[in-house]
């Protein structure tokens, strides 16, 4: 009996040191059809549980190392053109990304003790010029850059900070950040994720052996097991919940397995204003990885290296999943349209 119980603590021991599992790829036509467990009804109330959600006005937009210390950066959110740029503090600034002068786009300016220098004339706008020119609420959270302009809900008051998501600390991870655009509303990005049944099916060379448990899940908590491929022989499998603290994003936790309180965040930021169409939207994927083993520590200081790898595979897959949220918006302009 002693016998016993050390050989099953031995292989529990195995277990926690060396997550890797062999769990050989399934093959299409022994794969488990996942569209009954992929129901509409919930996958829709799971999304306009989501949309309920406020932003108070806040939407991504870059990454906090596209932000560089010296020189500017525009992008287009919600409709308008933002110019970010750093104070001498190093904090996010951003105001209207056209100069007052005669609207020249404020890219790639330099920028001189906090105070942005148009490139056609040298016009000096920041904080403190006249006119100000930091005029947008801006928030760096260390891995994305937030701005406060979108619209803020009815009935909400907008915020000093974005509702954001909780995650390991960044001097104990690795982020990645990546940002695709697509032809879509922010919605049918949120859809994409909240339908992970797809997963086995569109992204096999990622995913496999997917379960959603019922039981833990509700229409604001979808919690899953899942194994992330590792070739077609192994995987590492985890358990994970997808939650969405605001109606542009949506955030899923390792709960359990290898990884554990690693998170990977969607965000959702409308290029074009409310009610454009055709509509476009950037996707922009956050992922905040930490392990306790010791191996993470030494990727940690290859992390620019581990990176790219990351990001690589996270352009891969949605490189699929964005043809998948361009098709929701497509049939649902033709409902519209009565087509």
């Amino acid at each position: 009996m002693s016998l016993l119980r050390t050989d099953r603590s031995f292989r529990e021991e195995v277990r926690h040191r060396v997550p890797v599992r062999y769990l050989p790829q399934t093959t299409p036509d022994h794969l488990r059809g996942t569209w009954r467990d992929a129901r509409p009804a919930k996958i829709d109330a799971s999304l306009a549980a989501a949309l309920r959600r406020p932003t108070h006005g806040w939407l991504v937009a870059a990454a906090s190392a596209d932000v560089p210390a010296a020189r500017t950066l525009v992008r287009t959110v919600a409709g308008r053109e933002v110019v970010l740029w750093r104070d001498t503090d190093g904090a996010v600034l951003a105001g209207p990304g056209a100069c007052p002068h005669l609207g020249a786009r404020l890219d790639a300016c330099d920028v001189v003790k906090g105070t942005v220098l148009c490139r056609w004339h040298g016009m000096p706008l920041g904080r403190h010029s006249q006119p100000p020119w930091a005029t947008f609420a801006a928030h760096d959270d260390g891995v994305l850059v937030w701005v406060r302009v979108g619209p803020v809900e009815e009935g909400v008051e907008p915020t000093d900070r974005p509702v954001l998501a909780t995650r390991p600390p960044l001097e104990e991870s690795i982020a990645s950040v990546i940002s695709l655009a697509a032809t879509c509303e922010p919605r049918d990005i949120i859809a994409n994720r909240l339908d992970p049944w797809h997963g086995a099916w569109l992204h096999p060379y990622a995913f496999s052996d997917l379960s959603v448990d019922d039981d833990e899940s509700t229409d604001d908590r979808l919690v899953l097991d899942v194994a992330y491929r590792l070739g077609r022989t192994f995987a590492v499998p985890v358990r994970a919940e997808f939650t969405c603290p605001d109606s542009h994003t949506i955030v899923m936790t390792i709960t359990d397995g290898e990884g554990t309180g690693s998170v990977v965040e969607t965000h959702a930021t409308p290029l074009t204003a409310a009610g454009v169409h055709p509509a476009r939207t950037v996707m922009t994927e956050a992922v905040v990885a930490t392990s306790e083993r010791f191996g993470f520590k030494v990727a940690r200081g290859l992390s620019a290296l581990v990176t790219v790898g990351m990001r690589a595979s996270a352009t891969q897959l949605w490189a699929d999943d964005l043809v998948y949220a361009s098709r929701l918006y497509e049939l649902r302009r033709r409902a519209a349209a009565g087509r």
